[in-house]
């Protein structure tokens, strides 16, 4: 099934160290209903950051991708357009400059 590609939304964060990129990924995902806890980086519980060094050094090494759907957009609370959802397509980034070869790639 083809999606339109005016509901799809490609989204690289990029920025640096501490910036809040995979915070803001992991709220992203939680408001989405992806995941049903959001994930903080400092206690090891980002669902981006899935690998153990990541986890126990509270930054993001490798680029991590995810999709997610926005499906109603809501003003004040109440559902504005039923007509089709959105999808988001994101790329979680590393900030340390010690991986900007990762972002590079990535992006």
């Amino acid at each position: 099934m083809a999606r339109d590609l005016k509901y799809t939304r490609n989204i690289g964060i990029a920025a640096h160290i501490d910036a809040g990129k995979t915070t803001t990924t992991e709220r992203i995902l939680f408001y989405t209903g992806v995941s049903h806890k959001i994930g903080e980086v400092h206690d090891g519980a980002a669902t981006m950051d899935w690998m153990e060094q990541e986890q126990e050094r509270g930054i993001t090494i490798t680029s991590a991708a995810t999709t997610c759907t926005w499906d109603f957009p809501m003003k004040n609370g109440q559902v504005i357009d039923e007509t089709k959802p959105y999808h988001f397509n994101i790329i979680d980034t590393p900030g340390h400059v010690d991986f900007t070869v990762e972002v590079n790639r990535s992006l």
